[in-house]
């Protein structure tokens, strides 16, 4: 018995640990007024799936519901380090939401590419903290929450 509310506890710490991340983000959005990238709402959906599967590993038994919030959280996290490397120029990000070289881009090709961009450039970091962006601090926070999520795999052996 004693495990298996360990387990529970567990669960509840890592879907509660997704539940601040996500409300945080959303804190910044309409408290502090910045407006989040595309690559931003794509961090929200795993962790808004690792608040879900961690009600239902509250009351479902088994090693599945864990190990999916593991992977949620570790989804999410993937997307932050990747929003991190667009957001430092080591890596390229979607046409959609990166300023990219306009050097060599004729007047009427930036026009139209202004057009189609998205209002919030993901290249660009709206916050830092301890020079790290939003993306990168869910990113770190993330892989902690997997770390919470593979205690709780664990434990669902012996539950």
């Amino acid at each position: 018995m004693r495990s298996r509310a360990t387990r529970n506890l567990t669960i509840l710490a890592a879907a509660a640990g997704s539940a601040a991340l996500l409300l945080g983000a959303l804190g910044f959005q309409y408290l502090g007024g910045l407006a989040p990238c595309h690559l931003c709402y794509l961090q929200r959906w795993p962790h808004l799936a690792a608040v879900l599967i961690g009600l239902a590993a509250l009351k479902v038994r088994g090693r599945t519901l864990p190990f999916l919030g593991m992977l949620a959280a570790l989804a999410t996290a993937g997307v932050g380090l990747y929003h991190t490397a667009v957001e430092r120029h080591w890596v390229a990000g979607p046409d959609s939401c990166t300023s990219g070289d306009v050097g060599a881009v004729s007047a009427a090709e930036l026009l139209r590419r202004l057009e189609g961009a998205a209002l919030v450039q993901c290249d660009q970091v709206a916050w830092s903290w301890l020079g790290l962006s939003m993306a990168s601090w869910n990113a770190i926070a993330s892989l902690v929450l997997a770390g919470v999520w593979l205690h709780a795999l664990r434990l669902s052996r012996a539950a």
